[in-house]
């Protein structure tokens, strides 16, 4: 979560396209560059640990844009296909 989170502030489109599930990937990926992002913070992770295949993440992610500061709260679900593999987000 903490990546994804560095690389939206980033505008790392490839990163994020990247650490994707196939099957929720949008084909393309905008940014709004009125926004900054300023904070991540972590309300409650289940599961997500080296044995599990699947992980949620409920977050705040705080911005500043020209009309004032703004929080973006949402839980985000990652999976792993294989023992080991790297976490995608699906939604």
């Amino acid at each position: 979560m903490r990546a994804r989170y560095c690389a939206f502030a980033r505008k790392d489109r490839d990163f994020l396209l990247r650490t994707w599930h196939a099957q929720t990937r949008p084909n393309s990926l905008t940014f709004d560059d009125a926004i900054t992002w300023t904070g991540l913070e972590i309300i409650k992770t289940v599961k997500g640990q080296q044995p599990d295949s699947m992980g949620m993440v409920h977050f705040r992610a705080h911005y500043l844009t020209p009309q004032g500061p703004g929080i973006q709260e949402e839980r985000s679900r990652f999976i792993r296909t294989e023992d080991g593999s790297p976490w995608v987000y699906v939604d």
